[in-house]
């Protein structure tokens, strides 16, 4: 039974995977080369959960209950020695996480099941240097940011794990009120990345060709499709309008949709002009610095709604 957590990396998602699990009674291990970025980690974590009690999604009480679940290591050995599952929340980058499996294969219990939060890179790639029988207990897992407040983790489910470890990986997202999903097949950007993407594609090329400006296009989306996938997949939203309807519909518009190859013209360019949204204080919007706190929770409060329409709810 899994009780003890790792997460390797203590940026934007390796915080939020850290909170996650601690909100939900689990000890931690939060890892770091860098002593200051998880002591940052710690109060981002600490404002977070604020928020979360504000919003009378948890108990103010739980506050400092959860903080102290977590313990944070800039030793890598220290941190994983004891612990059933590690997460891996690093850079995108195969070479890295290729060493990053190598130690923990080395460190680990023979017992650990490793994870990875990667959604682009192969898992077959990431443990070839591994011994096989750490390769039945490796897993990706991919979480949404911000990984405290969005449901949906993807597991990979590609034939190297024992079906009773899978379930056991399950049990455990299950415990932490995630919502999982099966990926079968080892494709770069998984199910929701692809997804996603192919609904920015469009919303790039609108922009680019002028149909509307920033704040109606995202308007059509939010009060249109994105409302509906708020409760509804695209899926059963299909059913439901008629697959004939459907069919007849993508005949008369794909044809003359974006079907681009390569990032959008217009997002290269923002980027090579250093407008890359808000971290730099413009991209399609503009960003007054002493904003930006408030946008972000905001963001986060209406996400902790929507967590509680969904049923979401710590007692």
């Amino acid at each position: 039974m899994i009780k003890k957590i790792a997460v390797i990396g203590a940026g934007t998602m390796g915080h939020g995977i850290a909170e996650a699990f601690a909100m939900y009674g689990y000890d931690v291990h939060l890892y770091d080369t860098d002593e200051k970025k998880l002591k940052a980690a710690l109060k981002e974590i600490e404002e977070e959960l604020h928020i979360l009690a504000q919003e009378s999604f948890i108990n103010p009480h739980s506050v400092g209950l959860t903080l102290d679940r977590i313990s944070i290591f800039i030793d890598l050995k220290e941190a994983v020695k004891d612990r059933d599952y590690v997460i891996e929340a690093i850079p995108e980058i195969l070479e890295l996480k290729q060493g990053l499996f190598k130690k923990l294969d080395e460190y680990c219990p023979a017992h650990t099941i490793l994870a990875s939060n990667t959604s682009s890179l192969s898992l077959t790639k990431m443990v070839e240097q591994i011994s096989e029988q750490r390769k039945e207990r490796v897993i990706i897992n991919h979480w949404y940011n911000p990984a405290h407040l969005m449901p949906l983790v993807e597991l990979s489910y590609f034939g190297n794990m024992p079906n009773h470890l899978f379930k056991e990986v399950e049990q455990l997202y299950q415990s932490i009120k995630k919502q999982t999903v099966k990926v079968l097949k080892d494709i770069p950007g998984l199910i929701a990345n692809r997804i996603q993407q192919g609904i920015a594609r469009e919303v790039f090329s609108l922009m680019e060709m002028g149909v509307a400006t920033s704040d109606d296009i995202d308007k059509a989306l939010k009060f249109g499709p994105a409302f509906r996938y708020a409760t509804t997949g695209q899926l059963e939203i299909a059913d439901l309008g008629g697959l004939d309807i459907w069919c007849t519909v993508g005949d008369n518009l794909l044809k003359v949709m974006d079907h681009s190859q390569q990032a959008n013209e217009l997002l290269r360019q923002k980027v090579a002009e250093g407008k890359l949204g808000m971290k730099s204080g413009k991209g399609f919007y503009e960003y007054k610095e002493a904003d930006i706190s408030v946008i972000k929770n905001w963001f986060a409060k209406k996400l902790i709604h929507q967590l509680k329409a969904s049923e979401f709810y710590i007692d």
